[in-house]
């Protein structure tokens, strides 16, 4: 594993009184949970960095729908969604 290493970011009193909040709320110092935090939404962002890419990729490739099959698909399941709810 990489060793630590800092990372300075300014926060304004009401997030850093809500960071001091809930770390202490979970038994954490702030600078753990602030770190948590920043690596959960790091990942988040990676993934869906990902998920675009595979579309990109997908598109590259001319795996695509047409659009006028998407919305004939669309148009089918609002179709069946009314005949389930009557008015």
């Amino acid at each position: 594993m990489n060793a630590p290493s800092r990372l300075t970011a300014p926060l304004d009193a009401d997030t850093r009184a809500m960071v001091d909040r809930i770390a202490a709320q979970k038994g954490m110092s702030s600078a753990d949970y602030a770190a948590e935090a920043i690596r959960r939404v790091a990942e988040s962002d990676s993934d869906f960095d990902a998920f675009i890419q595979t579309g990109i990729d997908a598109a590259d490739r001319g795996d695509l729908v047409p659009h006028a099959q998407v919305m004939a698909e669309l148009d089918a399941m609002i179709e069946k969604h009314r005949a389930r709810c009557p008015e």
